[in-house]
């Protein structure tokens, strides 16, 4: 069953599909794309559950759910799917909808437990005192589906929030490592090269007429993903990037997550986003995707080269600066990171 239609919809469709006597036919989620072309993950209902209940296990509590995110994406999947399980119809944010209004509305339909954002909308959100406010009702704010910077979950801790920090992907129906530990149920392994390897109840079945991919990424009950991890301490699992997101600048190996990361440290720096963009000269360039800070005047290269320089080599610093009015998202709210390079 693939998910179409409008939000409504797509709830009843989900709860009918709860309701199914027997084994219903797999749901096919499509992936976001934001790497390269979108995939379609058959997820069966036994995997859906197994995540709701894991969650569930680790929140300690389960209840109604505030649905801000995409319905046919795997994290508003899993939010509907949460809900419904919990016996509570969830709280949809229109798009023209704050998440004050929305709960004020709502307010008969207390109590308010969960919600699921991407670190651009509680980024935005914690701009607004008012927004702010209508999160502390919140039991936990799962927070996923790219890189959460350090200081954004500081921020969002000060000002009283509970947020959990979630890694998954639609092949393991949605967050499966929890501020990296592994819900219950849950296998991590590194293979010798870093990359993660996720086995567990809630793995999908394979990739939606793709057998091939399906075995490459499907091997011996374990889904081996396209990420980078290493054991920080206490033995949480600490995402370091993307495969890709290693690119090979003139010779030399660049994290970018870690380019990116120490440039949203500057003062003058709102958002960025560091890619590779192929390069006669250097094989790989890598450029600086900056929103600056209103009233803080423009970043200029040369001071982004000898900032990132101070704490990382120099081989590592951006050869080109991009200033943008906002990051490109995609319906799910992540950063369009085809459409950054197409700018260059």
């Amino acid at each position: 069953m693939r998910l179409a239609g409008s939000t409504a919809e797509i709830v009843a469709a989900v709860q009918d599909w709860l309701a199914h006597n027997g084994e219903p036919e797999p749901l096919v989620v499509q992936t976001s794309g934001s790497t390269g072309a979108p995939k379609r993950v058959v997820l069966p209902r036994r995997a859906v559950l197994a995540s709701v209940s894991a969650t569930a296990e680790r929140l300690g509590a389960e209840g109604r759910w505030v649905l801000a995110l995409p319905a046919t994406y795997v994290a508003g999947l899993m939010v509907i799917v949460r809900s419904l399980v919990a016996g509570k119809a969830p709280i949809l944010l229109g798009p023209h909808q704050t998440m004050a209004s929305t709960l004020e509305w709502q307010a008969s339909m207390a109590p308010l437990r969960f919600v699921s954002l991407v670190p651009t909308q509680l980024h935005r959100l914690l701009d607004s005192p008012t927004e702010t406010a209508s999160l502390r009702r919140f039991h936990t704010i799962l927070l996923g589906g790219g890189p959460i910077d350090p200081s954004l979950r500081a921020r969002a801790e000060k000002a009283g929030l509970h947020v959990v920090a979630t890694y998954g992907s639609s092949e393991t129906a949605g967050g499966c490592v929890y501020d990296g530990v592994p819900l219950p149920g849950v296998r991590v392994d590194l293979d010798e090269d870093g990359r993660i390897r996720l086995a567990g109840p809630m793995l999908f079945e394979g990739y939606d007429g793709e057998p091939e991919l399906t075995a490459q990424t499907l091997v011996d009950g374990w889904f081996v993903t396209s990420d980078l991890g290493r054991w920080a301490p206490y033995g949480r699992l600490e995402v370091v990037g993307r495969a890709d997101d290693v690119v090979v600048s003139g010779g030399v190996n660049v994290p970018l997550p870690a380019v990116a990361a120490r440039l949203r440290k500057r003062t003058d720096v709102q958002e960025a986003e560091v890619l590779g963009v192929s390069d006669v000269e250097w094989g790989q360039r890598v450029v600086a995707f900056v929103v600056g800070q209103v009233g803080l005047g423009d970043v200029g290269l040369d001071e982004i080269r000898d900032w990132v320089s101070e704490e990382l080599p120099r081989a590592w610093a951006p050869r080109q600066l991009v200033m943008v009015e906002s990051m490109p998202l995609l319906p799910n709210g992540k950063v369009d990171r085809e459409r950054l390079r197409g700018l260059v």
